[in-house]
């Protein structure tokens, strides 16, 4: 067992990596975030100005179309209240007209806008397949509802944001599968490694938790 606890630990190095950086993500999504900002910061395109406005300051510099593509921002119309338009970054292409966008600032969550929500559905529901109207998933209604809104496009990441993208989400995964190991071949008296990390406050403290467990919990320096 001893050798499969010294594996799991190698695999833990990455997994810091990955919970560090998290942890950073996680403080910034504290605060109030609006989506321009949010979307520059994951997508790696470094689009500024108001949300609407990315659609014609990408032209020239950046790819554009109507495919949904991982990583890529889709770029909605202003309309309504929405006077400033909005940007979302797709995380997963489900089929030709169902994808999941990671956004800020766009359901009232606990009271309050400005929250990131992950893996957000969105539905092409336009008549050309084109998505040049979607509608998207709002958390307090838990439905996509009836509001239909009018978009632009897609921007697409350059090759190399594209490839660093797939290369952070592999990470995550294999981050994912290591504390997974970790917590199921660590014996921790009276609460699993799991329970251990569930606990802990901080993922600092969750690493530190599982370290302490798979090496005996010494406290020896």
């Amino acid at each position: 067992m001893r050798s499969q606890v010294l594996k799991a630990l190698g695999a833990m190095a990455v997994s810091a990596a990955v919970l560090f950086a998290s942890a950073g993500s996680a403080n910034a999504a504290d605060d109030y975030l609006q989506c321009a900002p949010f979307a520059r910061m994951i997508s790696g395109i470094q689009i500024f100005g108001d949300a609407w406005t990315w659609w014609q300051k990408a032209a020239g510099r950046y790819a554009q179309g109507f495919t949904p593509k991982s990583g890529a921002v889709l770029v909605f119309k202003p309309t309504g209240i929405m006077n400033k338009g909005h940007v979302a970054v797709v995380s997963r292409v489900l089929t030709d007209r169902v994808i999941q966008v990671t956004h800020a600032n766009w359901s009232i969550i606990d009271g309050s806008r400005g929250q990131v929500e992950k893996d957000v559905t969105v539905v092409d529901v336009s008549r050309q397949g084109d998505w040049s109207q979607v509608k998207v998933w709002f958390d307090p209604a838990r439905d996509l509802g009836s509001t239909v809104y009018p978009t632009y496009g897609f921007i697409y990441q350059s090759s190399e944001q594209a490839a660093r993208t797939a290369a952070q989400n592999a990470v995550r995964v294999v981050a994912q599968s290591a504390l997974s190991q970790l917590a199921s071949v660590v014996p921790t008296p009276g609460a699993s490694a799991q329970q251990q990390m569930n606990q802990a406050s901080s993922p600092t403290d969750r690493i530190a938790a599982l370290i302490q467990a798979a090496t005996g919990g010494s406290d020896e320096h």
